[in-house]
């Protein structure tokens, strides 16, 4: 294990500032070893590549051990990979999150030099394809008001490049500059309005003029051609301050219930218009943060009084691929908890604004959209419908667009991977008829998953609103080495299309929605979702120096929950719902095999581990049952119950879940596992799926979530909520939830005999101590609330 940065070096010095000599203290091991990495020519080689040639060279112990704990086992542990081009090494540095060093080594003479992103990319390129390394480079910075301009752009890029390799482009998103100052520590990434607020404080305080553009903006509120907070007799600061003064006065000598009809006369004598709260006391504690504001600035008043302001009124989010329905979708492709995610969003969100307009004592009605695609072959669902109310609300609808062609609407589902052409007639075709059912343009666009973050960034850019981005998961850390093998994986995934239109929303986007941090900056062993974008190249077509900067504070944690209406212990049985109790019992135990499950668990007093997802590749439910059947011991302890897809692969059109009902079914035969395992399809109702949970959890059983990638995990909430012990995988959001050994497991779906040991371990512990699991069942519970 490699010492801490603290300890082997200084905070200001430079990997290479150190390496050179760390190099020279480690004498002629190094040297064999950086030999023995150039030894195959060209490659690409990761932390745990670095580590197994050391093995062979090192053979001392504590040798090894000495070296790792100096500055130099430093550098190399925190290695995220390295490009071999004989004689050189290229080495990717990441010493903490979000922060990025790049050094040369010669593996002759040991010589170092540091390098940018440019040269660093360069190698990789020269590794996969060399022609295009040499090749004229064009560079290009875009401004962020031409976010359509680049989409335009960089879809005649595609044809011109595929067609001649002989041009290239640079892409530098950082030399955009848009004069907002970025976070410096690991720490901050992801607490964007506390930064924002401290730093317009801080502007509002020490710049001259800035306080009239506070004025400014709230002389520009109106709503359907009211005006809203003040009008034009108040158009300077001292007009304004002089105003407030009076006005809270006034405020405080009134009763709190006193209804603002009562003092709204006085109140537009003043300046004043509708906005400031519905009684005394409301619109006299915005009066007062305001003149804090403007009086001695600082971030708590700020944030106070813009949450007040009201500037938000209609909002329209965008939730275009898969089935996007209320009922009998979830399990459908590429149909999962993002739908979940967004209607749970909208109902939050319609509560919140007509709280606030209450508050606000204003009378308006809030509009919310969520816009998809209408599929006119909907099976089951009501996906063909071009509005349908959204349950449990008043003023949201979904609004379904269809896919336009030259030959007419498109009927048939599209795979996410292939929707791209597409998104511009989609763009178009909604925006007209967003602005017809709102009569004019939205507050607040909020794009969810890559591509409606794509249109919601082009509609944005159009229109001039502001727009948010929600990616739920990106694609480009679910396949290693997914940027340089773009050419093999895009017949099947088209990155290429994906990656810009990820490079495209993520960088017009005012702010950004993440689940956790581990979402944007990983962990200190791994990067981020998107900070994976940080610098990459996608040889052949464009390479990436600035993608995007982690430390930008736009970034925002909001973690999602689950409904606790649905998802509850399984300990409060008063609430359980006992009428779906006779169904699952048959869902579970049931000999026959029918379109809902196959296979059967023999032995019904074994606990059963439980996993509830998509049928893909990430996923990794093949690979959940793959470590189930090569583990004698966790077959003796437990049955594996597993929902996920279709049984019958001509009933998908999706490739990968193909694929993967294909190995389920090789897989159960392998290994015999039929009275072992039942395997269920997909379920839609969400109040049977939280039973489920919990009649689990009644045979003293486990939840597992075995992704080989995962951005948050709804199951992992959910499976917690009902009081199930939970394995999950550590790669990603789920590391940062589960408490390893305290809340539930953190597992390594790159070890699958590590993995399925460590289930074995603990239900064995719960044999011998069946006390055990309800101290994981409790610790979970707690960790829910605490989260």
């Amino acid at each position: 294990m490699a010492a801490s940065p603290s300890s082997v070096m200084k905070r200001s010095e430079s990997v290479v500032e150190t390496m050179p000599e760390a190099l020279r203290q480690s004498g002629y091991h190094m040297k064999k070893c950086f030999l023995k990495y150039v030894e195959k020519g060209k490659r690409m080689m990761k932390l745990h590549h670095l580590m197994q040639e050391m093995e062979t060279v090192i053979v001392d112990q504590d040798e090894k051990a000495e070296l790792l704990e100096g500055v130099l086992g430093f550098i190399l542990c925190t290695t995220q990979e390295a490009a071999v081009v004989p004689p050189y090494i290229a080495f990717a540095i990441r010493p903490n999150p979000g922060f990025w060093e790049y050094v040369k080594v010669n593996a002759n003479d040991l010589s170092v030099e540091g390098i940018n992103a440019t040269d660093y990319l360069k190698f990789k390129e020269m590794i996969v394809d060399e022609k295009w390394y040499i090749c004229k480079i064009f560079y290009l910075g875009f401004p962020k008001s031409l976010v359509e301009n680049l989409y335009n752009y960089v879809l005649s890029m595609f044809k011109s490049f595929r067609a001649n390799d002989a041009n290239a482009s640079e892409i530098d998103f950082g030399a955009m500059d848009f004069k907002m100052p970025t976070m410096s520590l690991s720490s901050s990434i992801g607490n964007g309005v506390h930064f924002t607020s401290k730093f317009i404080t801080s502007k509002l305080y020490a710049q001259c003029g800035c306080q009239q553009l506070l004025v400014d903006y709230l002389l520009s509120l109106n709503h359907q051609g009211e005006k809203l907070m003040i009008n034009d007799t108040l158009n300077t600061v001292s007009k304004l301050q002089a105003a407030l003064i009076v006005a809270h006065a006034s405020l405080s000598s009134l009763p709190n219930d006193t209804p603002y009809q009562s003092f709204e006369l006085r109140f537009k004598e003043w300046g004043f218009e509708k906005g400031w709260g519905d009684n005394a006391k409301r619109a006299c504690e915005t009066v007062r943060f305001l003149l804090e504001v403007l009086q001695a600035p600082d971030p708590v008043n700020l944030e106070a009084f813009f949450s007040r302001v009201p500037n938000i009124f209609n909002v329209v989010l965008f939730s275009i691929h898969g089935y996007f329905g209320q009922s009998n979708v979830l399990g459908l492709p590429d149909t999962g908890g993002q739908v979940v995610y967004v209607l749970d969003q909208v109902v939050a969100m319609e509560e919140e604004l007509l709280l606030r307009i209450k508050q606000q004592g204003l009378s308006f009605k809030p509009q919310i959209l969520v816009v998809t695609r209408l599929l006119p072959d909907a099976k089951e669902t009501k996906c063909n419908k071009v509005l349908e109310p959204v349950l449990n609300t008043k003023h949201s609808q979904i609004l379904r667009i269809p896919f336009r062609t030259e030959k007419g609407v498109l009927r048939k589902w599209v795979s996410r991977f292939d929707i791209y052409p597409y998104l511009e007639n989609f763009t178009q075709d909604a925006s007209a008829k967003i602005i017809e059912m709102m009569e004019g343009k939205p507050d607040l666009i909020i794009g969810n998953y890559t591509d409606g973050n794509l249109v919601a960034s082009l509609m944005a850019n159009k229109l001039g609103t502001t727009l948010g981005t929600i990616a739920h998961a990106l694609e480009k850390t679910k396949y290693e080495d997914s940027d340089i093998k773009w050419k093999q994986l895009d017949p099947k995934y088209h990155f290429s299309c994906q990656f810009t239109a990820d490079m495209i929303a993520m960088n017009s986007a005012d702010f950004i929605i993440t689940s956790t941090f581990q979402e944007i900056a990983g962990s200190k062993d791994r990067p981020g979702q998107y900070e994976s974008h940080v610098a990459f190249t996608l040889p052949g077509l464009y390479r990436v120096v600035s993608g995007i900067n982690v430390f930008d504070p736009k970034f925002n944690i909001a973690s999602p929950g689950a409904d606790q209406t649905v998802y509850f212990p399984y300990t409060e049985t008063s609430k359980r719902f006992t009428t779906f109790q006779p169904a699952i019992e048959e869902l579970l135990f049931s000999k026959v095999e029918n379109n809902e499950h196959i296979g059967y668990l023999e032995d019904k007093k074994k606990p059963i581990i439980f996993s509830m997802a998509r049928l893909d590749t990430v996923k990794n439910i093949t690979g959940l049952t793959e470590w189930f059947g090569e583990n004698t011991r966790l077959r003796n302890l437990v049955n594996l119950v597993v929902v996920a897809g279709f049984f019958d692969p001509s009933k998908s059109k999706d490739r990968e879940e193909i694929a993967e009902i294909k190995k389920m079914h090789l897989l159960i035969d392998k290994y015999q596992l039929k009275g072992q395992i039942r395997w269920i399809a997909a379920q839609t109702d969400k109040s049977r799926n939280s039973e489920l949970y919990r009649c689990i959890a009644d045979s003293k059983g486990a939840f597992v979530q075995p992704a080989i990638y995962e951005a948050f995990g709804l199951t992992v909430i959910e499976a917690m909520n009902c009081g199930l012990p939970t394995f999950a995988t550590n790669q990603g959001g789920p590391a940062e939830i589960i408490v390893d050994g305290v809340s539930g497991f953190q597992i390594d779906p790159n070890y699958g005999d590590q993995s399925s040991n460590k289930i074995a371990d603990f239900f064995h512990k719960c044999k011998e101590d069946p006390g055990y699991w309800n101290i994981i069942s409790e610790g979970g519970l707690k960790r829910i609330y605490e989260w």
